[in-house]
C-alpha cells in the first residue's frame, strides 16, 4: 500500500537498478492480482503514436489515468483502462478537451474557461479558479452567470489579504474562523486581535508569532539555502565526529 493507494513494486531496493512502481487498477485488488497482469502495468507509460506534430501516450498519475498530448494532461473518462486506449481514443479524448476549454465567453477582453476538477465545477478567468454553486445551472452558464461569478470572486480576493510580504512568504489573510498567519503553505493561529492591532503588526512582530508556534520555521529556510553550496564541509564535519566517536 502507497501514499496514493494500492501498487506494485518491480526490483528491490538493494538492487543496482532504484525499483519500479505501478498503481493498480480500479478493477485490481493485491489480494487477487496475477504475475502476469502485475507485469501488464508496467507497460505505462505508453507511447501510442502522434497528433497535430505532438507525442501522445498514455499513463496513471496521481489522480488517476490520463493521455498526455505534448506537455497536456487529459484525464481519460471513468471506466476507460490506459492500456485498452488505443491513438484513435486518445486523440477523441484530446479533441473533447479542446471543445471542453473553448470559450464560454469574456470578461474584461480575457477568456472564461469552464470546467470539472477535483472540486467541482469551476470556471477560470484571468487564472482565477471560481467554483460555480448549485445554484447555477453549470452547462448552461450565460454572460450574465459568468460575469456574477466572477465578480464575487474579485471582491472576495480583494478583502482576502489584510497585510502582506510577498518575498517573505508571509501574509495575514481574512479566513473563515478569523485572521490567520499563512507562512508559506502553513496555517498560523493569531489570536483575537482588533483591526486597528492588526494593521498595526509588522514583518518583525510576525515573525516572532511565527516562532512562538514552530521555533524551527526560519531554521529549515536557512539550512536549506547553505546546505547546497557547502557539500564539502558538511563532509568534514562528519568524519571530525566519527573520529571523535
Amino acid at each position: 500500500m502507497g501514499k496514493y493507494g494500492p501498487m506494485v513494486q518491480l526490483g528491490a531496493s538493494d538492487d543496482e537498478e532504484k525499483p519500479r512502481f505501478a498503481k493498480l487498477k480500479s478493477t485490481q485488488s493485491i489480494e487477487t492480482i496475477t504475475l502476469d497482469e502485475a507485469l501488464d502495468l508496467f507497460k505505462l507509460p505508453l507511447a501510442l503514436g502522434s497528433h497535430e506534430g505532438l507525442e501522445v501516450s498514455v499513463n496513471i498519475g496521481r489522480y488517476g489515468p490520463y493521455v498526455k498530448w505534448g506537455e497536456q494532461f487529459i484525464s481519460i473518462p471513468k471506466g476507460e483502462e490506459p492500456t485498452e486506449t488505443d491513438l484513435q481514443r486518445a486523440i477523441e479524448i484530446i479533441k473533447a478537451k479542446q471543445v471542453e476549454d473553448a470559450p464560454i465567453g469574456f470578461y474584461d477582453e480575457k477568456p472564461i474557461i469552464k470546467g470539472k476538477g477535483r472540486f467541482g465545477p469551476f470556471i477560470k478567468w484571468n487564472d482565477l479558479f471560481i467554483n460555480v454553486p448549485r445554484a447555477y445551472n453549470f452547462d448552461n452558464l450565460n454572460q450574465k452567470d459568468c460575469n456574477e461569478l466572477i465578480e464575487k470572486k474579485i471582491e472576495k480576493e480583494a478583502n482576502r489579504f489584510i497585510k502582506q510580504w510577498p518575498e517573505e512568504k508571509i501574509a495575514i489573510e481574512n479566513g473563515r474562523w478569523g485572521p490567520f498567519i499563512r507562512f508559506g503553505k502553513s496555517m498560523l493561529k493569531l489570536g483575537k486581535r482588533t483591526p486597528e492591532e492588526l494593521d498595526q503588526l509588522q514583518l518583525e512582530d510576525v515573525k516572532k508569532i511565527i516562532l512562538s508556534q514552530d521555533p524551527k520555521a526560519f531554521d529549515k529556510k536557512s539550512t536549506a539555502k547553505k546546505a547546497a553550496p557547502k557539500k564539502a564541509a558538511a563532509k568534514k564535519t562528519i568524519t571530525k565526529r566519527a573520529v571523535k566517536k
